[in-house]
């Protein structure tokens, strides 16, 4: 009997507990802007978007002296724009504007109550428009990573303004990846899965990359490290069947979060755009 007991109880406190304690509890770590930039012999400048709720979005617009397509990069979760910087070289060299985006609650972007993968993707669409106003900017291509790489899926099936993405190590299903690496029994990771759930206000089926990538039409390469240990390599294998046509990049000895096994793939990456946003087309303004 203590044995059923115990779980009911531990099922009725978390039924009970107040949303700011949830909240607080899935904030994503708070993780320091260790770089800019300038680090990277990259000339970027300071932009403020005027985001959800009031909230302002950072990021670093990193422009090309002529008209030509934007590449709007988007990190992981507890990650900011600052880890994403080591492809921005390759992307500018290849001739594309290039905006590395922080989500709101990370890096330099105004604090929010809580986030999901469909407030990256909220953020995510605000800054293609902000991008799409540009007069020097031809197309849109985005590039995202873990939870960023499922919220360019999610974008990508809602915005047509989206000509190319690449996602790097997405999850095919945000239930089941939570399910996988929460350390508590069913019956708590169940109820614990429901009340986040409603807290973000979307069935986790609608936005699932798995139930969403068939509805993409721009061109999609997804890449992932088959040594992932967070969100297995098995996902993008998953979404490539579920898309025909995607390309599909396997790095050996890729992890999750070190993108040093990944950089012999920066040009993969780079060709890819260029094939489909044509930079080389684009005219001096």
């Amino acid at each position: 009997m203590r044995k059923l007991v115990i779980p009911l109880v531990a099922l009725g406190a978390i039924a009970v507990a107040t949303p700011r304690i949830l909240k607080r509890a899935f904030a994503p770590p708070v993780r320091s802007v260790d770089s800019d930039p300038a680090d990277y012999d990259l000339a970027g400048v300071d932009v403020w978007i005027d985001g959800p709720k009031g909230k302002r979005l950072h990021g670093w617009w990193i422009p090309v002296d002529r008209r030509a397509p934007a590449v709007i990069v988007l990190h992981g979760w507890g990650g900011n724009s600052a880890d994403m910087l080591p492809i921005g070289r390759g992307l500018t060299d290849s001739g594309f504007h290039v905006l590395f985006l922080d989500a709101r609650k990370h890096g330099l972007s105004d604090d929010e109550d809580f986030m999901s993968m469909p407030r990256f993707t909220e953020d995510l669409r605000t800054a293609i428009s902000m991008v799409a106003k540009r007069d020097n900017v031809t197309r849109i291509g985005v590039i995202g990573h873990s939870v960023g790489a499922a919220a360019t899926i999610y974008a990508a099936s809602l915005d047509d303004r989206i000509d190319a993405v690449v996602a790097v190590a997405p999850f095919a299903h945000a239930e089941e990846m939570m399910r996988k690496n929460f350390p508590f029994p069913a019956p708590l990771t169940w109820a614990l899965l429901t009340v986040v759930e409603r807290m973000i206000g979307h069935d986790y089926d609608d936005f699932a990359p798995r139930n969403r990538i068939g509805d993409v039409t721009a061109p999609v390469m997804l890449m992932h490290g088959d040594a992932d240990e967070v969100i297995p390599v098995h996902d993008s294998l998953e979404l490539h069947e579920r898309l025909p046509g995607s390309d599909l990049v396997i790095v050996p000895g890729g992890g999750h979060a070190d993108f040093e096994p990944f950089r012999p793939f920066f040009p993969t990456v780079d060709g890819f755009l260029k094939q489909h946003l044509h930079p080389l087309q684009s005219v001096a303004p």
